[in-house]
């Protein structure tokens, strides 16, 4: 079992996806914005941010900069619709971050999740 942060600004898809997370057995905390999840980076430790890379306030990319920044060894994983925009954001910001493209099913989220963690 894992903590994972959720930034998700699509609330209905933000829902869902942490009830399948949580299904797996993961703790998840979900956040729609970037600041909040910011904040929340700021009050606990995290195993896995997992963040869409385009949100209000603060996006996905930056985030994950400054999440680094505050847990160093902070695993990221970007959920986006922009897979091209990720990938070279992720090669410039977060090295070991993992993209994965809308739409995709839960089950593929659940198993890039914890092998992210089990690596």
């Amino acid at each position: 079992m894992a903590n994972i942060l959720l930034a998700e600004d699509d609330e209905s898809l933000r829902h869902f996806l942490a009830n399948a997370l949580r299904r797996a057995g993961h703790m998840v905390t979900d956040v729609g914005d970037g600041l909040k999840a910011l904040s929340t980076l700021q009050e606990f430790s995290v195993d896995l941010l997992l963040a869409d890379v385009v949100m209000p306030g603060l996006d996905g990319v930056e985030l994950a900069r400054r999440a680094s920044e505050t847990q160093p060894g902070i695993r990221v994983m970007f959920i986006t619709g922009f897979a091209a925009v990720a990938l070279k954001a992720r090669e410039r910001h977060h090295a070991g971050a993992k993209v994965l493209s809308k739409p995709f099913h839960l089950k593929d989220l659940v198993e890039e999740v914890d092998a992210m963690l089990a690596a």
